[in-house]
């Protein structure tokens, strides 16, 4: 456990900065379709590590699992902004962040069976869903049919890409199968060009997030490059039956996330303006303690 856990802590705490600059883009941005277009075509980057490790390929059932992860990378992605764009992203991410782990842990109990169900295991996933529920709500979520079941639908497909990738990596070496992924991503993604706005976005409109420094844009898409090869890498590492520990460890990326944001509206006020509140410390500050709690369980029985 201990090889994954930490290239997994590693991994969140770029995505934290990924997701900063998620923040400061899609604050400004004309459309997150357009975002998800961007994130996309930056898959095809994979191909840079061919040099290095080689290609081969794969055999008909791996590329079938290549398929179905690339398709629901892209699916869940697509889902996700959709959700924010139209509930705001502080009423979806405490429902996809609650129920992903969920739909992860009954998909491996499907593969993997009882395997999953220790009970120092249960303790901590327990724990870590409601310390990223705390951690996520900053307000009341008002609950509508609409919110639940687009929030759901993207959890529900974001968790099949985990899945799948895991399988990928059943069959292929670790960068045999993330450089086909990555190639997957990339045509995947093209079909967006079919949308007339997302093209003319593209090819004609000039990007809106001119005062956000290059080199913080640049660095922020690194991270989540770096960040998504490293949970990849964590996913390749672990058994099947902690693939939901792997997921709901995603807490720790919304506590980093909270102090890059912090620190950072402190030292650039005008750039971005974050309330900071007693409510809100006391609820990071039951999280952490939650989150310690939770990874004791899992390191100590």
């Amino acid at each position: 456990m201990i090889s994954w856990f930490f290239i997994i802590i590693v991994a969140y705490f770029l995505f934290s900065i990924a997701s900063f600059g998620d923040k400061l883009v899609l604050k400004q941005a004309q459309s997150p379709k357009l975002y998800i277009f961007y994130v996309g075509i930056l898959s095809v980057l994979t191909v840079f590590l061919i040099p290095f490790f080689g290609i081969s390929i794969p055999s008909t059932k791996s590329f079938f699992w290549i398929i179905l992860t690339s398709l629901t990378v892209m699916l869940g992605l697509y889902f996700l902004y959709y959700a924010i764009e139209k509930y705001e992203v502080s009423r979806v991410i405490p429902i996809t962040g609650s129920t992903q782990p969920l739909f992860i842990l009954f998909f491996s109990w499907l593969i993997s069976g009882s395997e999953i169900l220790k009970l120092n295991n249960i303790l901590a996933f327990l724990i870590l869903i409601i310390a990223s529920m705390i951690i996520s709500l900053n307000k009341k979520l008002n609950l509508t049919k609409g919110l639940l079941l687009t929030a759901i639908i993207a959890s529900f497909v974001t968790s099949l890409s985990f899945i799948f990738t895991k399988l990928v990596f059943n069959y292929e070496t670790f960068f045999n199968g993330i450089i086909w992924i990555g190639i997957f991503n990339f045509l995947f993604v093209l079909l967006l060009f079919l949308d007339k706005s997302i093209r003319d976005e593209v090819l004609y409109k000039r990007n809106s997030s001119k005062k956000i420094p290059i080199p913080f844009i640049i660095l922020a898409q690194l991270s989540g490059g770096l960040g998504g090869i490293l949970q990849n890498y964590a996913i390749y590492l672990a058994p099947i039956s902690s693939l939901a520990i792997i997921n709901v460890l995603r807490v720790i990326q919304y506590v980093f996330l909270f102090i890059i944001t912090w620190l950072f509206s402190a030292v650039f006020p005008k750039l971005i303006k974050e309330d900071i509140t007693k409510k809100s410390i006391t609820g990071k500050v039951i999280s952490i303690i939650l989150i310690i709690i939770g990874l004791g369980l899992l390191f100590l029985l």
